[in-house]
């Protein structure tokens, strides 16, 4: 085999890098939330807050980015069972194991009123959400075959309008009307993980190319999250003066406002037309990029979701909120702290998973299921 094949073989170094940076966005984001340096309606801001606000203008792009970059390269692959099990398996090594951890070690919660509920939720994590984005996930992952067909038997016409009426329902009219509809769950839900496949699987079947260059893919990025930010602190000065519009201040970082689509778009645009000259670097943005889901599944765990900042103040001290540099150094060492401990925990896991499947590659049950994998296949 040529060297020129084995990498056409490798993943694409440029989109794992951008899912690095978009696991990286979202840590920022859940930083800024449980540091509590956002903005809050009819309290006087300060300069980081209004700093935290533009910051979360650019990183609310990051998890949309994350679902279209599944769905860029699922659109084209094969969907196995077994990928969906060793999914739910993963979730389930870190809600169990982590809460086996903690309760060793003396910090794990549990308050009488709430035992049962937790119990659910370890046991059954994706019914109960135990996390949100697996659920939606998970659910987009059993949906993908069946998208996957009908993007192979649609028109391009066909797809395309079935992609605007999704995006008027789901997008376009909750961005302009001030008024929370019933049906719009923020881009937090299942139902917007299809329309960002769809979208990601008709830019690649038909190799769209979204903003014709690398400069302008950026001004879009760019543009876009400027103005979430913007309208978030308009919005903001607007209520401090005049009240009302409390629900639409939150609606510009909704994963399914306007804009968030637009930038999400552009940076994955952006990336696109990037190409990261292959060595080390890129070998080892390929072995880090997989372990990133990892990543997410151990800093939101219900048990370490809203304490992960306050233990790291420990450590670093308190969040500073007097000064922007001061408040930016402690953001960016507690996400590369918790992005690390992440990769490494899931490095962990991937090694316990690779050995527990050469043990048991032939026995009965795997044999089961890679017979499922042909036949549904």
């Amino acid at each position: 085999m040529s060297g020129g094949d084995k990498i056409s073989k490798k993943r694409n170094a440029n989109f794992e890098l951008l899912r690095i940076v978009a696991m990286l966005m979202i840590l920022t984001l859940h930083y800024n939330s449980h540091a509590d340096v956002l903005l809050h309606l009819g309290v006087p801001a300060g300069r980081v807050q209004l700093f935290a606000t533009i910051l979360e203008g650019f990183c609310i792009t990051g998890l949309n980015v994350y679902v279209f970059l599944s769905g860029y390269f699922l659109s084209k692959s094969r969907i196995k069972p077994s990928k969906i099990i060793q999914l739910i398996c993963q979730v389930y090594f870190y809600t169990i194991l982590i809460s086996v951890a903690m309760m060793i070690v003396g910090v794990y919660v549990v308050h009488t009123d709430d035992s049962i509920f937790k119990t659910v939720q370890y046991l059954f994590p994706i019914s109960s959400e135990h996390y949100w984005f697996v659920t939606a996930y998970i659910i987009m992952y059993v949906f993908a075959p069946i998208m996957n067909a009908a993007v192979e038997v649609l028109t391009r016409k066909q797809l395309k309008y079935t992609i605007l009426g999704l995006l008027i329902w789901f997008c376009f009219i909750k961005s302009f009307v001030p008024v929370m509809f019933v049906t719009d769950h923020f881009g937090y839900d299942y139902g917007w993980f299809l329309c960002l496949y769809l979208i990601a699987a008709y830019v690649r079947k038909y190799d769209v190319v979204l903003f014709y260059n690398a400069r302008r893919s950026a001004l879009v990025f760019v543009f876009s999250c400027l103005m979430i930010g913007i309208m978030c602190i308009a919005i903001y000065y607007y209520n401090l003066r005049f009240g009302g519009l409390n629900y639409y201040a939150e609606v510009p970082i909704h994963l399914n406002f306007i804009f968030t689509l637009t930038g999400s778009l552009g940076l994955f645009s952006l990336f696109r037309f990037y190409k990261m000259r292959e060595g080390r670097f890129a070998d080892a943005v390929r072995f880090i990029a997989p372990l990133t889901f990892g990543v997410y599944l151990l800093h939101m765990h219900i048990e370490i979701k809203d304490r992960w900042v306050i233990w790291l103040t420990h450590l670093l001290g308190e969040v500073p909120t007097g000064s922007i540099i001061l408040y930016l150094w402690h953001l960016i060492r507690s996400v590369l702290i918790v992005f690390a401990a992440g990769i490494f925990v899931d490095w962990i896991r991937k090694m316990i998973f690779d050995y527990v499947g050469r043990v048991l590659h032939d026995t009965w049950l795997f044999k089961k299921l890679r017979k499922w994998d042909d036949d549904l296949c």
